[in-house]
């Protein structure tokens, strides 16, 4: 179990985008990089498609590393180190290491 998931809210810690805050869209687990929402930005050079009739430079996110981020924790509102604690019955949840609650989303 990772300690990032799709669809956290996380700070940007280190690099030229340090200090932005943004949602994960993909987290690539093999390679541990995420994408973050409007984070890294990159240009892409693009012919036209069929899918891209104009073709020309499209702007999109390109993947950061995984310790270049941290999870904001929902409760104190703080980037914090996020530890794993298991329970009686053998399930895992996330917990912020400031406030000590669950980062798991309410589902």
């Amino acid at each position: 179990m990772k300690k990032i998931k799709q669809n956290d809210q996380v700070e940007v810690i280190a690099g030229k985008d340090k200090g932005r805050v943004g949602k994960v869209i993909n987290a690539y687990r093999d390679s541990d990089r995420i994408i973050v929402e409007r984070v890294n930005m990159i240009k892409r050079h693009t012919k036209p498609s069929v899918a891209n009739q104009q073709g020309g430079i499209i702007e999109k996110e390109a993947a950061i590393h995984v310790s270049n981020v941290m999870l904001l924790c929902p409760k104190c509102s703080k980037a914090a180190r996020i530890g794993v604690k298991v329970l009686d019955n053998g399930e895992k949840f996330r917990f912020c290491k400031k406030c000590g609650e669950s980062v798991e989303a309410k589902s």
